[in-house]
């Protein structure tokens, strides 16, 4: 098993080598900040630079490369392009949030997916932690990553807008979870068309506009934006 020296203290970096050492690589690091990287690629498999995206050139430039030495980086935007000069480099990507350290690791560790490009060492590594390998080719990083975002931040970002909406008529937030949840379920079972539910499936316009009569104005744009998408399933059926 190849050893891995990880730069990034942060999330990222501590949830990747938290899940690294329980399946056994020798993980090395977090390096920070403060740390002389110069020589971070030398007597390791794997240098993983977790790191902020806007940073990772700049670090990737500081190490002096080591021929041997696979660097790579866990943007799921970014091109390996930006890990010059270094010979051998991939990127690693995976498709879970990492909210802190412990519950990052657990999910790195429990099959989810990971977005790959590059050297063969970073699939060894999917490998090891039990994961599911998707290769992304240099030109569809962009859009992979745009879907990935509107799965965990944009699904976040309708979610405090339920939050707004619920406290305007005096409910909680937790009154609604167990319908969303349930909406993800039905997704998981039987894909986004099947599973929707509501006025837009059927046709039901007066309801429609009904809650737009009654919604703060700040939030019709991302009302009806939902709609417009629901309409959208409608019609293609999925």
């Amino acid at each position: 098993m190849t050893t891995v020296r990880i730069i990034g203290p942060g999330r990222a970096g501590r949830s990747f080598a938290a899940a690294l050492t329980t399946v056994g690589v020798e993980v090395r690091g977090p390096l920070g900040r403060g740390d002389d990287v110069s020589a971070a690629a030398a007597g390791v498999g794997v240098l993983l630079l977790a790191v902020p995206d806007q940073q990772i050139a700049g670090v990737a430039a500081a190490v002096r490369p080591v021929r041997s030495t696979v660097v790579a980086h866990c943007s799921g935007a970014l091109g390996l392009d930006v890990l010059a000069p270094h010979e051998r480099v991939a990127a690693l990507h995976p498709l879970v949030t990492l909210p802190d350290p412990a519950v990052g690791a657990a999910r790195l560790g429990t099959g989810c997916y990971f977005a790959l490009a590059g050297d063969r060492a970073v699939t060894d590594l999917v490998a090891a932690l039990g994961g599911h390998s998707l290769q992304i080719a240099p030109d569809a990083r962009a859009g992979y990553h745009a879907a990935a975002c509107v799965a965990s931040n944009h699904l976040v970002a309708l979610l405090g807008q339920v939050q707004r909406m619920a406290a305007s008529v005096g409910l909680p937030l937790e009154a609604f979870l167990p319908l969303a949840q349930g909406a993800l379920d039905d997704v998981c079972r039987l894909g986004p068309a099947a599973a929707l539910t509501g006025p837009v499936a059927r046709g039901d316009l007066n309801t429609i506009e009904r809650h737009r009569q009654v919604l703060d104005p700040a939030e019709l744009g991302g009302y009806d934006a939902g709609v417009d998408l629901a309409r959208r399933l409608v019609t293609s059926d999925g």
